[in-house]
C-alpha cells in the first residue's frame, strides 16, 4: 500500500452523520456510504429529537414519546438497510435536545474525526424560521465537517 493510501484511511476512523428524518437524509447516506467505504470509516448515525418531550425529558421525568419512539426505530432501521447494504460498521444514537449542541457535544465525547450533515438549501427565511444546524455546527466544530447539499 501506497504511503498516501494509509494516511488517508486513517483519516476519518469514526464519522457523525447527523439524520433529521427527512428526504435530505436519501441524499447524504450514499455519499457518506462511499467516503466510509473508501476510508475504512465507522459511521456513527446520530438524530437529534428536538420536540418539546425531547426538550423536557430530563427535567420532567417525562416518558419516551410516540416520536422519539419512531426515531429511534428510523435510526435502526437506517442502519440495519445500511450495514446491509455497505458492510460498514454502524452504530446509533438518539439524543434530545438541541441538535447543533447535541452533534457537537456527542461528536466530542465519540472521538468522532467527521460530521456530516445534509443541507436543506433553506435561504434567509428558512434560515430565521428554522434555524441554521449546520451553520451552529460550523461556527463551533473542531472537527471538518462534510454537507451534502439538496439536489437542485
Amino acid at each position: 500500500m501506497h504511503w498516501a493510501s494509509k494516511n488517508i484511511t486513517a483519516m476519518y476512523r469514526k464519522i457523525l452523520v447527523a439524520l433529521d428524518t427527512t428526504p435530505a437524509d436519501l441524499e447524504l447516506l450514499p455519499t457518506i456510504s462511499q467516503l466510509a467505504a473508501l476510508m475504512k470509516s465507522e459511521l456513527l448515525l446520530l438524530h437529534v429529537a428536538d420536540g418539546w418531550a425531547a426538550r423536557n425529558f430530563e427535567q420532567l421525568n417525562l416518558a419516551e414519546s410516540e416520536e422519539m419512539k419512531e426515531d429511534r426505530r428510523y435510526l435502526e432501521e437506517t442502519a440495519t438497510r445500511l450495514r446491509t447494504e455497505t458492510g460498514l460498521a454502524i452504530s446509533v444514537r438518539l439524543a434530545l435536545g438541541s441538535p447543533s449542541g447535541e452533534i457537537l457535544k456527542i461528536a466530542s465525547d465519540e472521538k468522532c474525526d467527521l460530521i456530516a450533515l445534509a443541507s436543506h438549501g433553506h435561504r434567509l427565511v428558512g434560515d430565521i424560521l428554522h434555524g441554521s444546524t449546520i451553520e451552529a455546527v460550523r461556527h463551533r466544530a473542531h472537527i471538518p465537517i462534510f454537507v451534502v447539499p439538496p439536489k437542485k
